[in-house]
């Protein structure tokens, strides 16, 4: 069973006690700015030198190791865990590359960890990407989740 409001308060608080630049970006801040579809994970943009802090507090619950990772959507470093049954990713946001659905090239995303917004998700406050942020990188990556997404994102 999975115990996303646990895993949350349990994240949040390892990168903001350690003082840890990150924003919240993917389905969850999709979720935070008004889409309806079900949390798949919870997805991190961190400095890649940041996420090297937390792996020793982390490390027991790791499901993939902090590396490169490359499919045909993301080239970057980052890792995975599950903590309460709950998949959390963490991204080394700048060595990460987007593929441009549009113009079929691999891009850079905007790198400014202090551009964000603080909101709240299941009781706790967190930072989390700018909505016109999120959407332009939903739209870079136009999968069919992300199109869903800016869906719900945009409605008047």
């Amino acid at each position: 069973m999975r115990d996303t409001k646990e895993a949350f308060n349990w994240i949040v608080n390892i990168l903001e006690n350690k003082k840890i630049r990150y924003r919240i970006t993917g389905g969850c801040a999709a979720k935070v700015y008004g889409s309806n579809r079900r949390l798949a994970d919870i997805d991190i943009d961190v400095p890649f030198a940041e996420i090297k802090k937390i792996v020793p507090e982390i490390r027991k619950y790791l499901t993939f190791p902090l590396k490169r990772y490359k499919d045909e959507n993301f080239d970057t470093f980052g890792l995975a865990l599950k903590y309460n049954g709950q998949r959390i990713e963490l991204c080394a946001i700048d060595k990460e590359k987007l593929f441009d659905s549009r113009t079929k090239k691999w891009v850079k995303p905007a790198f400014n960890m202090q551009d964000y917004s603080i909101k709240k998700f299941l009781g706790v406050r967190a930072r989390f990407i700018k909505i016109k942020n999120l959407i332009e990188y939903k739209r870079t990556l136009g999968r069919g989740v992300d199109l869903r997404d800016i869906k719900n994102l945009t409605k008047s």
